[in-house]
C-alpha cells in the first residue's frame, strides 16, 4: 500500500474534513479526494460518509482505523533506522512544545548524550497539534506536552504534575490598581478553570506562547500565570512576586509515544525523561 494513502486517511480522521485534510497536507482536495477513492478501491469497501458538516467513518473505515497509523509509523521508523549514523546503533527523534524547550528537553537532550551516546537524536520542536501529528505520523518518536490529543496508534503517560501560579511585577499595588494582566492561553482546562475564580473578568491581553508572555511581563511590568519552576528564580531574585492567597491551577506535563516505537529504546528515553523532569520539579 502507498503510505501516502494511510497517511492521507489519518488525517482525514484527525480533522474530520477532506478540505482540513487537504490543507494540513498541502496538497489540493481533488488530491485528497482521488487518494481516498483508490484506498477504498484497494480495501473494497468505502471508508467515509461526506456530509455538510465534514467527513465520518464508515464501519469498514472504523475497522481501518485500527491498522493505518501502525502502517504510517512502521515506515517513518523503516526510514530512520536505515538512517541510522556510523557509530550509533538507533535513532530516537525527540520533541516538545516551544514552552517546555527550557529547561526540560535541553536537560532530557543534554543527559540522553552523556548517558546513551550511541543513541542518535534528532530535537524537534513546535506546536502541540502539530507535535501530536508528526508522533501519529511516525516523524517524532516521543514528545513532551500539555494537553495531548488521543488518537489512534499513540499511548500518552503522565510525566509530571506542574504547577501554575499567579505573579506581579509590583506586589504593593497589585490590589489596588492590578497592574496590566496578562492572560496566558495555556489551554481549555486552565482557561475553563480560571472563568470559575475569576468571574466576569476581561482580558485587554491574551498571549497563547509562555515564554513570550513572560519576557513582556518583565519589561513592561504587571502580573499572570506562569508555571511554578519557570518563575522561581525571578521570585528568588526579587523581580517577581507570588500574589498571596491566589488560586494555583494544576497543569499535567505528558510524554506521548508512537505505540511501534522500539521498546529498549523508549524504556532509555522515558527513564532519562523522567529524572530530568524530576530535577526540574526539585
Amino acid at each position: 500500500m502507498d503510505i501516502e494513502l494511510a497517511r492521507t486517511f489519518i488525517e482525514i480522521v484527525g480533522t474530520g474534513s477532506f478540505v482540513k485534510a487537504a490543507d494540513r497536507l498541502h496538497v489540493a482536495q481533488t488530491t485528497v479526494s482521488a487518494r481516498v477513492r483508490l484506498l477504498e478501491e484497494q480495501l473494497g469497501r468505502p471508508l467515509f460518509i461526506r456530509n455538510k458538516g465534514g467527513a465520518s467513518l464508515t464501519p469498514a473505515g472504523e475497522q481501518f482505523l485500527r491498522f493505518a497509523p501502525a502502517f504510517v509509523q512502521l515506515w517513518q521508523r523503516a526510514k530512520q533506522q536505515v538512517a541510522v549514523p556510523e557509530g550509533h546503533r538507533a535513532v530516537l527523534t525527540i520533541g516538545s512544545e516551544v514552552s517546555l524547550w527550557e529547561p526540560l528537553l535541553v536537560d532530557w537532550v543534554s543527559r540522553m548524550r552523556h548517558s546513551h551516546p550511541d543513541i542518535a537524536l534528532r530535537v524537534h520542536v513546535d506546536v502541540p497539534h502539530d507535535l501530536i501529528a508528526h508522533v501519529g505520523a511516525g516523524l517524532v518518536d516521543i514528545a513532551v506536552v500539555y494537553a495531548p490529543q488521543h488518537r489512534p496508534g499513540l499511548e500518552i503517560n503522565l510525566l509530571k504534575e506542574e504547577q501554575l501560579v499567579l505573579v506581579t511585577t509590583d506586589l504593593a499595588s497589585y490590589h489596588t490598581n492590578n497592574p496590566g494582566y496578562v492572560h496566558v492561553d495555556w489551554g481549555a482546562d486552565f482557561s475553563l478553570h480560571h472563568a470559575a475564580s475569576f468571574p466576569d473578568t476581561t482580558h485587554g491581553l491574551v498571549v497563547n506562547l509562555g515564554p513570550l508572555a513572560l519576557s513582556y511581563l518583565l519589561q513592561e511590568g504587571g502580573s499572570g500565570y506562569f508555571r511554578r519552576h519557570t518563575v522561581q528564580p525571578l521570585l528568588a531574585s526579587g523581580e517577581l512576586y507570588l500574589v498571596p492567597d491566589s488560586p494555583q491551577f494544576s497543569f499535567p506535563v505528558y510524554a506521548v509515544h508512537s505505540a511501534n516505537i522500539d521498546a529498549a529504546t523508549l524504556g532509555i528515553a522515558l527513564a532519562v525523561l523522567r529524572t530530568a523532569a524530576n530535577v526540574e520539579g526539585e
